[in-house]
């Protein structure tokens, strides 16, 4: 048990468990975004999925805080890694590091990781933490997407997720052992297909349901 702790308490350790974690998060926004577009097929369809996934009882509970924990564990790590090579590094380079071909992705990510955590929260309290038995989730959702404010705020934040996604969805292959010439751009390529699906799937809903439904 000694070995294990330390492992994880190492660099590569650290940064297996943020693949995990960020590969777990991926799963879970593809099947989140499939059930969420049952929308479109109206509020009794949309209330159909709900019910299906209230059915699974504790389950649902237990994923829910699954994946609370998991951004946890993928913020806070992501922000020790970061410390740590600011230590090892403390005078910037002079020449810009975007010139290695870094992305927004790839520079913002520990902003992005900590806003991403902000935003799950939120997301849990205006949806989850609600009382059911005065209000579904869709009547929490035409009235918390009636007011433009939170439009904006969550098709920012989506926003925020895709360019965290478009950079971490191929380093967590990279991390993971993917890292070859020959498969690693169309992983890239993924990942930014994936990453814009997200940002355009979720991104519109808050439209969709505060101006057009």
């Amino acid at each position: 048990m000694n070995w294990f702790i330390a492992f994880l308490g190492s660099s590569i350790g650290k940064k297996l468990m943020m693949a995990l974690t960020g590969l777990c998060f991926c799963l879970f926004l593809s099947i989140h975004l499939i059930g969420n577009l049952t929308l479109y097929g109206g509020k009794a369809m949309f209330l159909s999925y709900v019910e299906h996934l209230h059915a699974l009882g504790p389950l649902i509970s237990v994923a829910e805080f699954g994946l609370l924990t998991f951004a946890i564990i993928h913020v806070s790590t992501g922000l020790i890694l970061f410390w740590q090579n600011l230590q090892a590094r403390p005078i910037r380079y002079k020449v810009s590091k975007r010139a290695g071909g870094r992305t927004i992705g790839s520079s913002t990510m520990p902003y992005t990781g900590v806003l991403i955590l902000i935003f799950i929260v939120i997301h849990l309290l205006n949806f989850h933490f609600i009382d059911h038995s005065r209000q579904t989730v869709f009547q929490a959702m035409n009235y918390t997407f009636s007011a433009l404010p939170y439009v904006i705020f969550y098709t920012s934040a989506v926003i925020v997720v895709a360019i965290h996604v478009s950079h971490g969805f191929w380093s967590l292959f990279q991390t993971l052992g993917a890292n070859h010439t020959k498969y690693m751009p169309a992983i890239k390529g993924l990942g930014i297909i994936l990453s814009v699906i997200f940002a355009a799937g979720f991104g519109f809903i808050p439209v969709y349901v505060g101006f057009i439904m």
